[in-house]
C-alpha cells in the first residue's frame, strides 16, 4: 500500500511543474531551523493557491498564518504588481526570517506583513478583500472566518487549509484536550451550514476547503 502510494506521489511531483530554487531553500532551511516545520505550506498548497489566483487575478489578498512565509511567495509570485497580500503571523520570533525571504524572492513590494493576533489585526483592515487563505491555529479558524467574512467581497473567496487534520475529524472519539481537532470540526460544520456561502473539500494534502460567498 505505502509503496503504491510513494509511486503514486512520485508520479504527481514528476508531472506537475517544478518548485523554484528560493521556494526549496526556504522549505529546507524551515525543516533544519523551526520548531513544527510540518507547518510549513509546501509545494502542492503553494501551487494550489498560485492556480487559483492566476484564475482570479485578486487585487486584495488576506492570509492568515504566515509562518515562514512559503505560501505568500507563491501568493505573491502569482499577483501582478497592483495587487497587495496581507499576510500575519502571530511569532514576532520569525519575523526577520520571513522578510529575508520575502526580498530574496523578490516579492517583498506586493507582501504587507502584519505582526500580531489575527482576530484583532484583521478587525482594523479597512479593506475589501477577494480572496482570503486560513493557515493560522486550527482552534481559531471559526473566529478568523467570522472575523474576515464581512471583508470578503461577493463572489470573493476564502481557502481553508488542513480542514481533514490528518483524519481526526473522522474519528468516532476527539480527547477532550485536542482543540485543533475540536476547532476544524466546528469550523467545517459553520461553513457547511452557513446559507451566504457554497463550498467543496477538496482532498489535496491535509484538505483544502474552497468558499465562494454568494
Amino acid at each position: 500500500m505505502f509503496e503504491s502510494y510513494q509511486k503514486i506521489k512520485d508520479y504527481i511531483f514528476s508531472h506537475s511543474e517544478p518548485e523554484d530554487d528560493i521556494l526549496k531553500e526556504l522549505y529546507r532551511e524551515t525543516n533544519v531551523r523551526f520548531y513544527h516545520p510540518q507547518r510549513i505550506s509546501g509545494y502542492h498548497i503553494g501551487k494550489l493557491l498560485q492556480i487559483f489566483c492566476r484564475m482570479l487575478k485578486p487585487k486584495n489578498i488576506l492570509e492568515i498564518g504566515t509562518f515562514t512565509g512559503y505560501a505568500s511567495i507563491c501568493i505573491a509570485q502569482a499577483i501582478n504588481n497592483r495587487a497587495k497580500l496581507h499576510t500575519i503571523e502571530i511569532n514576532d520570533e520569525l519575523e526577520d526570517f520571513i522578510r529575508t525571504y520575502f526580498e530574496r524572492a523578490s516579492v517583498a513590494h506586493k507582501i504587507i506583513l502584519h505582526i500580531g493576533d489575527a482576530r484583532k489585526i484583521i478587525r482594523t483592515l479597512d479593506i475589501l478583500f477577494d480572496l482570503v487563505f486560513i493557515d493560522g491555529e486550527k482552534n481559531e479558524y471559526s473566529d478568523y472566518y467570522k472575523i474576515s467574512f464581512d471583508k470578503v467581497k461577493h463572489g470573493g473567496f476564502i481557502i481553508a487549509d488542513n480542514v481533514l487534520w490528518n483524519g481526526k475529524v473522522v474519528k468516532d472519539e476527539i480527547e477532550s484536550n485536542d482543540y485543533f481537532t475540536k476547532g476544524i470540526l466546528e469550523f467545517n460544520s459553520l461553513v457547511h451550514n452557513d446559507s451566504r456561502v457554497e463550498n467543496v473539500i477538496l482532498p489535496v494534502c491535509d484538505g483544502v476547503m474552497v468558499i465562494r460567498k454568494k
